[in-house]
């Protein structure tokens, strides 16, 4: 253990060194200081004495300097040698969103009037719905913003005083004293055929009509989580849209609807301006509704000390869909991404904060999906519980790490569906002076040599478990050890040697 004279002696770049780490990992001093409670809270760094070390003004003692380094997985001699920390001093930008973008050129085929008139069109001819346009363009809006929406999280920590956990009652208290009534009424799961031609059990949970009544499907009374979660978005319908005309229609099941009595009404490709006012609104008020029963700061605190485990959704009294959906929101590292997958091939939902392209769409059946993706497995498979995944995926040409962390649920309609939360590792690995594109491309090139999957090399492993802890993701931990697995966006491109797919058709069932 070094002397504090020691430390003094070689303090010069001290501050700098443990400020770029922090910033490289997105966290807050709050964060820091945080996580250094939980390694030795005796000598820990307070906030204020935290941000004296990185300005200089003090240097911590040897067994402070030894917590941090632990927090970030360094040597404590890393911290003290003269090598200054030039760069990094504020954290790169990734790629914002996880569409790709396209050049609009000529710019003058790319103009408003043009565009009004082409893209309906367009979807005449796809056949791509008004309402999955609107979903498409929200889900684009979303990705860009990185999910972000600063105004929507002040409104509902107005409304919820960031209180964590939001009871039942203290829902229905804020409902009473925006004015609102309840009312039960009888809804029963009906088979309605979705626009890709499946068959499925849909049921209206819940809907608002004006001037000021939430009717709700007395099934809700055997699900509470959801319950809570219908009365927050139709909280948030009326906060954020003053209870105007437009009915506010919560369903279960695959189909969505944008009021009760258009289950029978077949979709329309035609866009109008009130598939994309319903749509955005849809967004808000959901959004809204995370943010009211798990408030950002208190709930990234709850994270933080559960290490990320899906399983906190019980301690907040929310269903695991809010609680992994709220994790993209919350966690300082921005490069995350969620799906809600349904059988045989739909995605209800979908956020990819990190760019990871899509294994299939919510607009068509893919006829090759690649079988090795967790949600696919999980979905075909009896298995319960959460399963955390290791796989490596080629991305505009460069091999990526991802780690996923899956859960197989019901639905109120009685459909079984896949929820998955996961991050890109490859930012993570750069973060902490890695290579992530040489890990990346070693892994690849041993699971593609041996039928696709496989137990990670331990130095590998190593370098890996060394980001998880720093990230603070338990699920991490659990995805090294188990193998690692090759997978591809469709199976023409599938990388395995041999290839699970021959002339488009798949050779092998899913795991």
């Amino acid at each position: 253990m070094k002397s504090n004279q020691s430390l003094i002696r070689k303090s010069h770049f001290l501050g700098t060194k443990i400020r770029n780490l922090r910033k490289r990992n997105h966290l807050t001093m709050e964060d820091l200081s945080a996580r250094c409670v939980r390694v030795d809270p005796e000598s820990a760094p307070s906030v204020s004495y935290l941000s004296m070390i990185e300005r200089g003004k003090r240097v911590p003692s040897a067994g402070m300097l030894a917590v941090i380094a632990a927090v970030f997985q360094k040597e404590v001699d890393w911290f003290l040698d003269d090598v200054p920390e030039d760069n990094a001093i504020t954290p790169e930008k990734g790629r914002r969103g996880g569409i790709s973008g396209m050049a609009l050129e000529p710019s003058f085929l790319f103009s408003s009037d043009i565009l009004q008139i082409a893209i309906p069109e367009m979807l005449s001819q796809t056949g791509t719905t008004g309402r999955e346009f609107a979903h498409l363009l929200i889900r684009a809006h979303q990705e860009h913003h990185q999910n972000h929406f600063p105004d929507l999280e002040r409104a509902a920590e107005e409304v919820g005083q960031k209180r964590l956990p939001l009871a039942l009652d203290d829902l229905k208290d804020i409902a009473k004293s925006l004015g609102l009534k309840l009312k039960w009424v009888d809804r029963t799961p009906q088979e309605v055929e979705d626009e890709m031609g499946v068959s499925t059990a849909h049921v209206v949970t819940s809907f608002f009509e004006p001037p000021s009544t939430i009717y709700l499907n007395k099934m809700l009374k055997s699900f509470p989580t959801r319950l809570k979660y219908d009365l927050a978005v139709h909280i948030g319908h009326c906060v954020l849209h003053n209870k105007d005309g437009l009915k506010c229609v919560l369903t279960a099941g695959r189909r969505h609807t944008a009021a009760h009595d258009e289950l029978t009404t077949p979709a329309s490709s035609t866009l109008n301006a009130q598939d994309i006012l319903h749509a955005w609104r849809d967004f808000e008020s959901s959004f809204f509704a995370g943010a009211l029963l798990c408030p950002k700061v208190p709930f990234r605190q709850l994270l933080d000390r559960h290490g990320y485990e899906i399983n906190v959704n019980k301690t907040v009294g929310v269903s695991a869909s809010v609680a992994m959906r709220r994790m993209t929101v919350v966690s300082p590292y921005p490069h995350w991404h969620y799906f809600d997958a349904y059988a045989p091939g739909k995605l209800k939902a979908v956020y990819r904060g990190n760019g990871i392209p899509l294994p299939w769409g919510n607009m068509r059946v893919v006829e090759d999906p690649c079988q090795h993706w967790a949600v696919f497995r999980m979905i075909n498979e009896p298995k319960v519980g959460t399963s955390a995944q290791i796989s490596i995926l080629e991305v505009a040409e460069e091999p990526r790490i991802y780690c996923c962390e899956s859960v197989k649920v019901e639905d109120m309609a009685g459909n079984n569906h896949v929820l998955c939360a996961g991050i890109d590792l490859n930012p993570a690995i750069d973060a902490q002076g890695g290579n992530s594109a040489s890990i990346a491309t070693e892994l690849k090139q041993i699971c593609a040599e041996n039928s696709g999957s496989i137990e990670m090399p331990k130095h590998i492993k190593q370098n890996l478990l060394s980001v998880a802890k720093i990230l603070n993701i338990n699920w991490i931990e659990r995805g090294i050890d188990n193998e690692a697995r090759l997978i591809c966006s469709r199976g023409a491109v599938c990388p395995r040697q041999p290839s699970c797919y021959k002339a488009g058709k798949a050779l092998c069932d899913a795991e």
